[in-house]
């Protein structure tokens, strides 16, 4: 789509406009979303958002195989697809604890997730590079709209636990603010969503400057952004490998603090680089400690929320981690044309380093709050069953 929109207008300006109109609804509807996902059948409400889906596309697909494609029809189907994307997200993320039938496998299948979100950003650009290249953006769009046949399919064909939703509905404000209630009096949940938002706010945004400094500080054309790009996809894509190897969820509240940190170290040193290869280095471990740090939060987050609060504090996840993107996006474009693109990136850096500094010092205190629900949930066995030696109590006071 961004493709498309330049080839017909040369306009950046347009291109940050179609970003921004396809990203915002994700902040403004989400948490409604979540509403809807304590109350509804999960499953089947997004059968309903990938039909929807599967229509925006095949309008794009056919609008641009028939040539009536105009730039106001593309800023019109990109909000369209933001909004249908502010739904289906956190209901998704949700619905992934009924597609597991052990919860100590839960860590597991979110790590998995993220490795096929990032297989996607890696294959997927470049597939459609050498569609563009040989029949055109409408091919690209055809196959897109196709692809969610079988998503749909595969949903009808699951088999899923049961999940008992709320039948005493009440008005979705008040559902809305008990969500948000509970959101930031459970410590632990408010802290990490707290910490989320500021690194996609100050630290993700890091993208949007990329091509700034693939064609001025290191004098490249668009192979340069490829491999700037493709090194920060390879370390996401290793750093849910990783997460998806690990057997347990103790110990991820360090890792939290620990990746973040590393983000932004790794953010301030590509902004001081002037050498491709090395700055080609910095994101590949950028990217992995992205990565680890959003997947570790959305681990435990699904793991100690309230089964009857899941869908809206996974909106919350949503609004923290791809709702502040728009912000982050103008907040960084306006900075880099003040005080420079690298400056941009080292002020953002230092934010992420200062917040994971304080989300460690809250450490004792979040593992002081989750530590009953953990007991609770059978994931420290050792206690729950009232054996409680000294050597455990020391290893789970490390973790």
């Amino acid at each position: 789509m961004a493709w498309l929109v330049y080839r017909l207008t040369n306009s950046p300006l347009l291109l940050g406009v179609v970003g921004f109109v396809g990203q915002i609804p994700t902040f403004l509807f989400s948490p409604f979303a979540g509403v809807l996902a304590d109350r509804h059948n999960r499953r089947n409400m997004l059968v309903i958002t990938q039909t929807f889906s599967l229509i925006q596309a095949a309008v794009l697909c056919f609008l641009v195989f028939t040539k009536h494609i105009q730039i106001w029809q593309i800023i019109v189907l990109s909000a369209s697809l933001g909004i249908i994307n502010s739904f289906d997200i956190p209901i998704r993320q949700a619905f992934t604890v009924e597609m597991i039938e052990d919860r100590q496998d839960l860590s597991n299948a979110i790590a998995l997730n993220s490795s096929m979100v990032n297989a996607a950003r890696l294959i997927g650009p470049s597939l459609a590079g050498i569609l563009i290249a040989s029949v055109g953006e409408g091919m690209c769009f055809l196959l897109n709209a196709i692809s969610y046949i079988p998503v749909i399919a595969s949903l009808m064909a699951m088999k899923i636990n049961k999940v008992n939703l709320r039948l005493n509905h009440r008005h979705v404000l008040k559902e809305l603010k008990e969500g948000f209630s509970y959101a930031l009096n459970f410590y632990p949940i408010k802290i990490i969503l707290v910490l989320l938002a500021l690194v996609s706010l100050m630290g993700v945004p890091y993208q949007i400057l990329m091509p700034v400094f693939a064609r001025d500080i290191f004098h490249g054309g668009p192979h340069t952004l490829g491999f700037l790009v493709a090194m920060s996809g390879i370390g996401a894509l290793a750093g849910a490998i990783y997460l998806a190897s690990r057997k347990t969820v103790l110990g991820l509240g360090r890792i939290i603090a620990l990746t973040a940190g590393v983000f932004g170290i790794c953010i301030i040193a590509f902004s001081l680089s002037r050498v491709l290869w090395v700055s080609m280095l910095i994101l590949l471990f950028g990217g992995f400690a992205m990565m680890v740090q959003m997947a570790a939060s959305n681990t435990i987050l699904q793991t100690i929320v309230e089964e009857d609060k899941r869908g809206r504090v996974m909106s919350f996840y949503t609004m923290s981690f791809m709702g502040m993107a728009p912000f982050g996006s103008l907040l960084a474009g306006s900075l880099a044309t003040k005080i420079g693109s690298p400056h941009t990136l080292l002020f953002g850096g230092i934010c992420c380093i200062i917040g994971a500094l304080i989300f460690s010092l809250k450490l004792p205190s979040i593992r002081e709050k989750i530590r009953p629900v953990y007991v609770k949930k059978g994931i420290i066995p050792e206690v729950a069953k009232g054996i409680q030696s000294a050597s455990g109590f020391v290893n789970f006071v490390k973790d």
